[in-house]
């Protein structure tokens, strides 16, 4: 089966200083058709005025990566990491037994945006982690956290791996999925075609269960970028 999620439908708040758009439940956002898929429990995409962030605040016992799609982001937490991340880099900050940090937009003039994904972990408490690199775009499918950590990937403290997809134009990849195992595809930008006629748009999201494989296919004349969820 695949279920889109269509970006019009996410929720949506404007705080002025935050302006972010959320594929599944979160703060005040709440619908109970859309708590999460399997592990996968936040999508958000944010953008953030110049200068401003989000004040120190505390997670624990989530796996919280960060992907900056425009501008650049400064991160500090209680471990002692203070890091720039730039656009196209990826950050996973493993929260642990508990951890705090703050993001701020450190331009004066360039908005910031960036997706926030939380990932549930499979192990619980432990040492809090840091990880950030830069996997350029491309093409294909790229591999980005995975359990292991294998090939110079970010080690991610659950049985699910993210890939991103640069898929180039009038081309198409067909993704396998393993027995027992579910593909979330969040478009970032572009436009995909799915099996059965099924088109995502950027901002989009198809949950897909039950498949043994799927084809993505882009009919247009440009490139797409997209994120890939290999789920338990």
């Amino acid at each position: 089966m695949i279920t889109v999620r269509h970006s019009n439908d996410r929720g949506h708040a404007n705080f002025g200083w935050l302006d972010t758009k959320h594929s599944f439940s979160f703060g005040d956002y709440y619908d109970p058709e859309h708590m999460g898929f399997s592990v996968l429990r936040v999508i958000n995409d944010d953008v953030i005025e110049p200068g401003k962030g989000f004040d120190t605040h505390g997670h624990r016992d989530m796996e919280i990566l960060t992907y900056v799609l425009e501008g650049a982001i400064e991160h500090k937490d209680s471990e002692g990491n203070t890091r720039i991340l730039s656009e196209g880099e990826f950050q996973l900050m493993s929260a642990g037994r508990g951890i705090y940090h703050s993001e701020y937009n450190p331009s004066n003039d360039k908005a910031l945006r960036l997706l926030q994904i939380w990932i549930e972990p499979n192990q619980l408490g432990g040492q809090p982690g840091y990880q950030q690199k830069d996997f350029g775009k491309s093409v294909g499918l790229t591999p980005i956290a995975t359990p292991t950590g294998e090939h110079s990937t970010l080690t991610l403290k659950q049985n699910a791996s993210l890939y991103q997809l640069v898929l180039p134009a009038n081309s198409s990849l067909k993704l396998e999925l393993g027995m027992n195992r579910n593909m979330y595809i969040h478009q970032v930008s572009g436009d995909l075609m799915l099996v059965n006629q099924v088109e995502l748009h950027s901002g989009d999201g198809a949950k897909i269960d039950a498949h043994s494989h799927v084809e993505l296919v882009n009919q247009s004349a440009e490139s797409v970028v997209a994120l890939v969820f290999d789920l338990p």
